[in-house]
């Protein structure tokens, strides 16, 4: 009897291993194109809500490294009203005013962006997921700027307006344009702050995509974890 229990000791381990080796197989498993495509729609979606949160607060881009700063152009009009009565300190009034303008409009961001992550398709995003650390950030912003633009301009002229930036830039431009011999300048505030407002929440998305495809910590759930893991294996 003995002897017969150590003969059935290899077949345990044997189907012990099998077992752990099944385990493995199903842990470890090639995530499927429906997978892929929940999971990468997730990261977008993290990273897009966390961008435009945070771009969307008080100082979200006034104090931080997205901060709107003046056209080159605009920088000539600055600099020689510095010293005409009630325009000595122009720019930084007109930097805090297109900043907060842009604060206002970034709320408005997070539901065209979502909108354009559930129109994208398996084939997308399988190639996105094995592509470049801001490949999705770049389809984004092909598929939507346009469109995007559109959409956030018209919230970039009532913010403008709301904080008087539009009726302040204009009298800056009036009065630098009635300076003799001056070139005559015509700054379209509104455009200039609507690209730049977009250029730094792509920005912020595009970091978060890194983040995420670089730092396992990053993935804060399990199916993040298995599509993931899928593009780790790709690069080693």
């Amino acid at each position: 009897m003995k002897r017969l229990f150590l003969l059935m000791i290899p077949v345990f381990m044997l189907a012990g291993c099998a077992e752990l080796q099944q385990l493995v197989n199903t842990t470890m498993s090639e995530p499927t194109n429906a997978e892929i495509s929940d999971g990468l729609k997730e990261a977008l979606n993290i990273g897009i809500s966390k961008g435009a949160d945070q771009l969307s607060a008080k100082d979200g881009y006034y104090k931080s490294a997205y901060k709107i700063l003046l056209p080159p152009e605009a920088r000539k009009v600055t600099d020689r009203l510095q010293s005409v009565p009630g325009f000595s300190n122009v720019e930084d009034v007109i930097l805090e005013k297109i900043n907060r303008g842009a604060e206002d409009a970034a709320t408005k961001a997070k539901p065209i962006f979502i909108k354009a992550i559930k129109s994208m398709t398996i084939s997308d995003v399988v190639n996105i997921l094995m592509g470049a650390d801001d490949a999705a950030t770049q389809f984004l912003k092909n598929a939507t700027y346009s469109a995007l633009y559109s959409e956030f301009n018209p919230v970039i002229v009532n913010s403008l307006n709301k904080f008087n930036a539009i009726e302040y830039w204009s009298k800056a431009t009036n009065a630098y344009n009635s300076i003799p011999l001056v070139k005559q300048v015509n700054t379209r505030l509104d455009d200039y702050v609507t690209n730049q407002a977009l250029d730094g929440l792509f920005k912020m998305v595009a970091n978060e995509e890194k983040e995420i495809r670089r730092n396992p910590v990053k993935r804060v759930s399990e199916l993040l974890k298995k599509v993931f893991a899928k593009q780790d294996k790709n690069r080693n």
